[in-house]
């Protein structure tokens, strides 16, 4: 695992340059409402396994109904949205769990819902997509990648819903951290899976309000690492993007929009490589029956990599949507990559 620091602003230093900022305490406060008769309050479990000097714990967000923390988000996203511009349906791009989520959220709310998900999106979760009455779209990632980032899919007449860069988003995200303070006080770290940056961002709001002096790490495989070379260079960069089983997580750059928050809340990045990952998911399945997509457990990986992390690390096991194929391959050694 290779790890890359970087200093951070400090806490005073203006986001008025985004039309996004850090949700504030009343929108993290609102969120937990909104969420409470749909996502689970996840446990902290302490992970067992060796790492000298650090005591590792898993925030398991895999438990969620449709196996992802993204429900959080969608819920939350849905419910501080304008009821008549909803009627037009919902539209989103993603490469699965916060499409899950969002359409979850959409039926409750009796909204339909499209989502367009990149080729290699992983099969059960876009299985699920279907279950919860979404419209599916199949897109090449490049393609994909230009309806997330125009926000809006040719022919598709619904409201677009940003994965990540929506305010709804980022206070929903950042009801993990209310929650990691109230079961870990003493938490020094937490690792974060990067995809869009929307998790990092809205735990990392949390504590920096409420304990500053916590580690923010951003995760990320040898698929593509666009936080760890935007944090190294200073401001956003195109990396390269590699296909692989680590489908719910990984892109060719920081959103702009999404730079500034980045910047504010993540004192380092780490990079797992995909052996790493893959041992972690049978380490979590074979001793504590935790079922881990790759995404999800880049976390973990990154945490047992970096002999200097010490303290109470929080790592948040972001899903648990793994192709069952694939997951039978790695828990019998097999290389999914």
């Amino acid at each position: 695992m290779s790890s890359r620091r970087h200093a951070r602003p400090g806490s005073g230093r203006s986001l008025t340059s985004s039309a996004l900022s850090l949700p504030a305490a009343a929108q993290v406060a609102a969120a937990r409402d909104n969420i409470r008769p749909f996502a689970l309050r996840t446990p902290l479990l302490r992970l067992q396994a060796e790492r000298p000097g650090a005591n590792i714990f898993l925030k398991l967000e895999n438990l969620q109904p449709w196996g992802s923390f993204k429900i959080r988000a969608a819920v939350n996203v849905l419910k501080t949205m304008d009821a008549v511009r909803l009627r037009r349906g919902v539209v989103t791009a993603s490469a699965g769990n916060f499409g899950q989520g969002l359409a979850f959220a959409a039926r409750a709310m009796g909204v339909p819902a499209t989502v367009v998900v990149p080729s290699g999106a992983a099969a059960t979760k876009v299985a699920a997509l279907h279950e919860l009455g979404a419209k599916v779209i199949r897109r090449s990632f490049d393609e994909w990648w230009s309806v997330l980032t125009s926000r809006a899919c040719p022919g598709e007449d619904g409201v677009f819903v940003h994965p990540v860069a929506e305010p709804g988003v980022l206070a929903g995200n950042a009801t993990i951290g209310a929650e990691i303070l109230e079961d870990l006080p003493g938490c020094d770290a937490v690792v974060v899976p990067f995809g869009g940056g929307g998790l990092i961002c809205g735990i990392g709001s949390v504590m920096r309000r409420l304990r500053p002096t916590v580690r923010m790490i951003v995760a990320e495989s040898e698929a593509a690492q666009p936080a760890g070379a935007a944090l190294q260079h200073g401001s956003p960069v195109t990396v390269p993007h590699r296909q692989s089983f680590v489908d719910g997580m990984g892109s060719t750059t920081v959103l702009a929009q999404m730079w500034p928050l980045l910047r504010a809340v993540a004192d380092e990045s780490a990079c797992a490589s995909f052996e790493q990952i893959a041992a972690v998911i049978r380490l979590l399945a074979g001793r504590h029956r935790i079922i881990a997509e790759a995404a999800g457990a880049v976390s973990v990986a990154a945490a047992l990599g970096a002999p200097a992390l010490n303290g109470n690390v929080v790592c948040i096991v972001s899903g648990g949507n793994i192709d069952t194929d694939k997951f039978g391959a790695i828990l019998a050694g097999q290389n999914p990559f």
